[in-house]
């Protein structure tokens, strides 16, 4: 048994803040949550003395590519993807994992990744059950399989000459089903697909169809008869249109969209992930010193305006919104909470932008019983930061003031003064980048 002690404590119920809460922890989950100022803290139980930061659940990414060759470890992503073998990927995948996990973040949705050797399903799976199983400290992990046609936007991240494994890609509702059912046999939460083009890859339109409706429907069947989620991603009103009739747990990415589609998003009540982070200068940058073609480059750069645009009309529609960034080659891992900054810089509260990575989050992904707030009998994820991100929502970006990290009442990073834990055994930035 422990208690928390914090300063302020933004619960992530509703947007209610709490005064000098006092948060009594046993195991892994919360069981009481008061006040220190008019409890009474039983001899002999741990306190943990964070009076002077503001505490509130752990931060969930629900669209992020942790075997993706990110600008923190990767000199190029383009020469990265031919000589790095899948198993050092794996190992990679788990490195980025844990650099998120050090800024807050305690519950990731790994929407896949694919190596020169095939589909990383199995790979990353076997991440999320090393952290499961205690072998390593690392974030929740919910991981999805693939499951995209020939020539999906996906299938371009390589390109379009290069060769191609067996079971990457299928076509047609049937061969969609097996891959599908090869996916979810290896272990996937969840089934990601394509029903649009995107950006970020060279010579491919964001509004080319990626598959037929019959297609998406089988692939979104086989998730839901298997009871996994599909999320679909859609960077078109079309698309959005499609995977709504398909049945789509999750949309993924905000680039185009009209009036009829926000409509039916949001009669459906459908979560959306913005993947904003993606789509800022600062991103496009760092795609461009990593390898990026001048025809993604420009395709960024003309997405942008849209991306956000479309972020204000569904916001003020009143469309769910679940955070995610879409970290893959940019930004950097670990830098997620620069998504909420944005939100909050298109219109969003700070509070709406924190309910988006937590509360909603934890909805979107379907474990809202469980993670998502600081509440009686949920998991004790939660961070401790020096500052309010109410009055600063950048705060959450500093390293130095993410003061501690706690996930399932473990106190897995810790920046107080006098103490000095870490995840990650060695300094900010020091690794050796692949490919210098």
């Amino acid at each position: 048994m422990k208690f928390v002690k914090g300063k302020r404590l933004i619960d992530g119920t509703s947007g209610a803040v709490i005064e000098s809460p006092l948060i009594l922890i046993e195991g892994d989950k919360v069981c009481e949550v008061g006040s220190w100022d008019s409890a009474a803290v039983p001899p002999g139980v741990e306190v943990i003395d964070a009076s002077d930061y503001t505490l509130m659940p752990g931060l969930i990414d629900c669209h992020i590519h942790l075997a993706a060759f990110n600008a923190r470890t990767f000199d190029d992503f383009r020469v990265g993807q031919w000589e790095l073998t899948p198993e050092l990927q794996q190992m990679y995948a788990l490195f980025h994992a844990q650099l998120c996990l050090e800024m807050g973040f305690t519950t990731l949705r790994d929407v896949g990744w694919s190596s020169t050797r095939g589909l990383l399903t199995g790979a990353m799976c076997a991440v999320r059950d090393a952290i499961d199983s205690g072998l390593f400290v690392g974030p929740r992990l919910l991981v999805a399989g693939w499951t995209i046609i020939t020539g999906a936007h996906l299938d371009l991240l390589f390109p379009r000459a290069a060769l191609r494994n067996s079971g990457e890609t299928a076509d047609g509702p049937w061969d969609l089903r097996k891959l599908a059912r090869d996916n979810l046999r290896v272990g996937c939460d969840l089934l990601k697909t394509c029903a649009s083009g995107g950006g970020g890859t060279d010579k491919e339109e964001p509004t080319v169809r990626n598959m037929t409706q019959e297609e998406l429907d089988a692939i979104v069947d086989e998730a839901h008869a298997f009871l996994k989620p599909a999320a679909v991603h859609c960077f078109t009103p079309d698309s959005q249109r499609m995977a709504l009739a398909a049945g789509a747990d999750t949309l993924e990415h905000m680039v185009f969209t009209d009036d009829d589609a926000i409509s039916k998003i949001n009669a459906a009540g459908v979560w959306v992930t913005p993947t904003l982070a993606h789509r800022t200068d600062d991103a496009i940058e760092v795609r461009r010193r990593t390898g990026g073609t001048d025809y993604s480059l420009k395709k960024m750069q003309k997405l942008q305006p849209h991306c956000f645009e479309t972020f204000q009309r569904m916001h003020a529609a009143g469309v769910n919104i679940a955070m995610g960034t879409d970290t893959s080659y940019d930004p950097e891992m670990g830098h997620g909470s620069a998504e909420l900054e944005i939100y909050v810089n298109l219109g969003m509260s700070p509070m709406e932008a924190i309910l988006t990575a937590t509360q909603n989050a934890a909805t979107a992904i379907g474990l809202s019983d469980t993670i998502g707030t600081i509440e009686v009998g949920k998991h004790a994820d939660l961070i401790a930061v020096d500052g309010d991100p109410l009055q600063d929502i950048s705060v959450l970006q500093q390293r130095s003031r993410i003061a501690m990290v706690m996930k399932d009442g473990k106190v897995c990073v810790d920046r107080r003064p006098g103490n000095s834990k870490e995840v990650v055994q060695v300094d900010p930035d020091s690794w050796k980048i692949f490919g210098t």
